[in-house]
């Protein structure tokens, strides 16, 4: 058995999909609610769907465990409430380990490049438990994210550890079954329908006097690769570490637009607006996975580059007519 927390969800259900086509019994524990987040699942059902408040209790008589993918989190880099944030991405996360590492159960968990803060050089985008001392998050997600990390880098330190763990700093990861995700859903999503509906792709006026607008830069990624490279883990049980997961490629976010525009077949129209307050100073206008640790790992597949992700994404789910939700194919 195999659990995923946050399963449901946009890389979790894609993540319950590649499981089950590999014939995995797999466990969700997540919060459906009321809205069509189930449709993520609709493909590849679990065999149940677990609260996380109860996910402890579940554990505690859910008998031999394989591995622990830990995806499930307040992801929103504008969250404001604190305890929330603790209660999910921190004090659950321990939880997980602990009980992990008492069970020898592998686990692996989603940290984040918002752990970065304002790095904006290639070389301060270095992962691995000995470079967390210098890093300074500029939002709550994100110092959530670097709590857990140095959390782990604690219990490691004194040998208290799952057999198997691997923690994966996900970049800027778009593609189905995101559609959920209301104001944190991807720029390729949001530029698609601003460019369908006959509207430029709007994108935000830089807020820095040293970058041009347009230009700010991200590690796009597209979503089966963040799957493959989980699998590849979980087929790797040998490999142990805290990884970047992006491409090792920043890209504007002008190539962004002017890529969906194309996968769409409409102009390359782009207009820009001015950024909001709330975003002012905490924005991340460069980010770059330092892919090099992985790699040394053994992890040698080739990402997707991005104008090609934007057309599976466009042309596969987004388009008209088309199944929208993920699906792996045998």
């Amino acid at each position: 058995m195999i659990i995923v927390t946050g399963g449901a969800g946009f890389i979790g259900s894609c993540l319950v999909s590649a499981l089950s086509a590999r014939g995995c019994v797999s466990v969700v524990s997540d919060r459906l609610r009321s809205g069509d987040k189930w449709r993520n699942l609709h493909h590849s059902p679990p065999l149940a769907i677990v609260p996380p408040e109860e996910l402890e209790a579940f554990l505690a008589q859910a008998g031999t465990v394989d591995a622990i993918f830990h995806l499930g989190a307040v992801s929103a880099t504008t969250a404001r409430d604190g305890d929330l944030v603790w209660q999910s991405n921190v004090a659950l996360s321990t939880m997980l380990w602990d009980w992990c590492a008492r069970n020898g159960t592998r686990l692996i968990y989603a940290s984040s490049a918002a752990t970065y803060g304002a790095a904006d050089r290639p070389e301060l985008f270095r992962d691995g438990l000995e470079s967390l001392s210098g890093l300074e998050p500029m939002n709550l997600y994100g110092w959530s994210k670097h709590a857990f990390d140095l959390h782990v880098r604690r219990e490691t330190g004194r040998g208290h550890a799952p057999p198997q763990w691997a923690g994966l700093k996900f970049f800027n990861v778009y593609g189905p079954n995101e559609y959920h995700k209301g104001s944190m859903i991807s720029v390729v999503k949001v530029k698609y329908d601003e460019v369908v509906a006959g509207h430029p792709a709007r994108l935000f006026r830089s807020d820095r006097s040293d970058i041009a607008d347009g230009q700010q830069k991200r590690d796009f990624i597209w979503v089966g690769d963040i799957v493959d490279v989980m699998l590849w883990l979980y087929d790797h049980p040998e490999v142990s570490g805290l990884f970047n997961c992006g491409t090792g490629e920043a890209r504007s976010y002008l190539d962004l637009a002017y890529a969906v525009c194309d996968a769409a077949g409409r102009p390359r129209d782009v207009a820009f607006t001015e950024m909001p307050e709330a975003l002012r100073g905490q924005y991340q206008s460069y980010t770059c996975a330092d892919m090099t640790r992985i790699r040394a790992a053994g992890y040698d597949r080739p990402f997707t580059a991005l104008e090609e992700g934007i057309a599976r994404y466009v042309r596969g789910y987004l388009a008209p007519g088309r199944d929208a939700f993920f699906r792996i194919s045998l």
